[in-house]
């Protein structure tokens, strides 16, 4: 059968979805013919519904797949609805929107199957039953409507990671990607977290597996890996396979967490891979031992997630509750080995106060990472901290439904004061951290943040358009007399050390 995948990915990073490159494999190796439509604006393919019209009408597909995050998911519904109008092939929506919110999905009333969880086996059977003209209500993974009801099939267990035959980077235009990222490529070694943070999907999929499967979460086998052979060979391959490929970007929620894993592929990628990649790690999860490991395979960046410098926001708003002393070690024992560290943090999180960001901005300056990103916290539906947020009567749920990113706006109302300084610190958070390190620009930062906390909304507006280049101008100065600071760089969210970007750049 002939399967068209369909991806909006806009107006935001470009994303190479795992998924995708999954259940295409799997249908090619059982003789199916997918292809997919990968609508992203930076990859030339925009929101165009009549040129995915003609698309479809030129593939003619017997089943199309649709996958969207929550972001996404309005493009995702335009794009049901006109294939409804124009086509009479099924449409199964899939992704981790489809997975929290199924019943919301198939009641929009465009969509004729829905997949809940990983869907390698699920629509493999969905597609050879359709094929063959068979029953389609009774599939693990699957829910569809049925005579004006919902049919939830329960779910099956989790893949053998290793059972799965390797991703089919074919079906992207995979060259067009790495040169569109400058050659920073993503892999993901395993799937599963074992943490429960309030913002994250991973505990809502846990449960729905528990639930169906009544079995305790230890026997889930949620935490899952490919073998290291594998994970090299696949790296090996894309090597040989494409070009201007710079830097690996291990994706795993947690790569840290297994540190016999983590020795095992550090042996092996020092042996055959010769190109620095980057991991994410975890503060309760890092030590001299495992950086030291790291540095010697060719590690070049340790990603961590802090998300807010206030312990109490972390405990009682993020489920994180780590210790800033712990943060700071994490930290310190990375740059004793070498590595370059990135720090991820958010803002505009339920009961944040500034107090509470001027913690988190302060503890970035304190601990002066090699870069840090920053995103405006999005709550994500039937997560804790969705509830959380829904229960203190923050979410402005028409706001929340006309956004297709986490880095632009929050759609948490938390005041006009309060809500113009996140704006700010959206686009100016960098200069926030110059002034507070010990760096001799402080002094420079100082005075055009107070000039910033003095604006309002319409001075803002004016002067916001202006930052990226003001911000670029002064790095240039700073960079001429060898002055420590962050500067805004390769996006609108991240800021990245002098060190880097002069020797890098």
């Amino acid at each position: 059968m002939r399967v068209l995948f369909i991806y909006p990915n806009l107006y935001a990073q470009i994303g190479f979805n795992y998924g995708i490159a999954f259940l295409s494999a799997m249908l090619k190796k059982r003789g199916h013919t997918p292809s997919l439509l990968n609508i992203n604006e930076k990859m030339g393919y925009p929101f165009d519904l009549e040129r995915i019209r003609k698309d479809i009408e030129k593939y003619n597909p017997g089943i199309i797949g649709i996958s969207a995050v929550t972001n996404q998911f309005q493009y995702a519904l335009e794009i049901a609805q006109m294939i409804k109008r124009y086509f009479t092939v099924p449409i199964v929506c899939g992704g981790i929107h489809a997975t929290i919110t199924p019943e919301e999905v198939l009641n929009s009333g465009y969509f004729d199957y829905l997949c809940v969880g990983e869907g390698e086996h699920a629509l493999l059977e969905l597609v050879e039953k359709l094929e063959k003209g068979g029953d389609t209500s009774s599939i693990a993974n699957i829910w569809l409507r049925q005579n004006g009801k919902i049919i939830k099939n329960k779910v099956r267990s989790f893949v053998d990671l290793n059972s799965l035959p390797p991703k089919d980077y074919t079906i992207f235009n995979f060259q067009q990607m790495i040169d569109a990222k400058n050659g920073w490529v993503g892999i993901m070694s395993s799937r599963g977290c074992p943490f429960k943070c309030s913002y994250c999907f991973n505990h809502q999929m846990v449960n729905i597996y528990k639930t169906d499967l009544k079995v305790p979460t230890k026997k889930l086998q949620y935490i899952r890996y490919h073998h290291t052979e594998s994970v090299i060979e696949e790296l090996s391959t894309l090597l040989s396979d494409y070009t201007n490929i710079r830097m690996f970007i291990l994706d795993d929620d947690l790569f840290t967490l297994n540190k016999e894993y983590l020795s095992a592929f550090c042996k092996e990628y020092k042996k055959h891979i010769n190109k620095p990649f980057v991991v994410n790690g975890h503060i309760k999860f890092f030590d001299d031992e495992m950086a030291h490991m790291l540095k010697e395979a060719g590690c070049e960046i340790v990603k961590f997630g802090l998300e807010s410098g206030s312990e109490r926001i972390r405990k009682e708003v993020l489920y994180r509750p780590m210790k800033d002393k712990e943060i700071i070690k994490a930290f310190e024992i990375a740059h004793k080995h070498d590595l370059h560290t990135s720090a991820f943090v958010i803002f505009g999180l339920p009961y944040e106060t500034r107090e509470d960001l001027l913690m988190t901005i302060k503890l970035l300056a304190h601990i002066k990472p090699g870069r840090f990103r920053w995103s405006i916290f999005f709550p994500y539906i039937n997560t804790a901290a969705y509830e959380i947020s829904k229960k203190g009567g923050f979410i402005d749920f028409e706001k929340m439904r006309s956004l297709s990113n986490f880095t632009e706006e929050s759609c948490l109302n938390f005041g006009e004061h309060h809500n113009l300084w996140i704006k700010k610190l959206q686009k100016v958070v960098p200069w926030y951290v110059n002034a507070y390190t010990d760096y001799s620009c402080s002094t420079l930062y100082r005075p055009l943040i107070q000039e910033v906390e003095q604006m309002n909304a319409k001075r803002w507006d004016e002067a916001k358009t202006k930052i990226l280049s003001l911000d670029e101008h002064i790095s240039q100065l700073l960079s001429l007399n060898q002055k420590d600071h962050y500067a805004i760089k390769y996006n609108e969210f991240m800021a990245v050390h002098s060190n880097w970007f002069k020797k890098k750049d």
